[in-house]
């Protein structure tokens, strides 16, 4: 019987890395409008990549905990 799933040593190197999402993208995996991620893009209040000058590009990794402390702060809110 053979395994469905490539071995690591078999995965091209592009599924080893992280691709990086777009701003909608990015906005769908915070729960967000797209219009506040470019508000916190320009804050600097989000961490994110400049690719070719104008286009920003993010890494889930980096918005990961982010996103968790983005939901504190709104339950925290919330709670007052």
């Amino acid at each position: 019987m053979t395994n469905s799933q490539p071995s690591p040593v078999m995965q091209p190197a592009f599924a080893r890395e992280e691709l990086p999402l777009r701003v909608r993208d990015a906005a769908i995996f915070l729960g967000v409008s797209p219009q506040t991620v470019y508000l916190w893009v320009e804050r600097k209040q989000i961490p994110h990549l400049r690719v070719m000058g104008r286009n920003i590009r993010f890494l889930k990794s980096e918005l990961e905990p982010f996103r968790a402390q983005f939901k504190q702060e709104v339950e925290n809110w919330q709670d007052q």
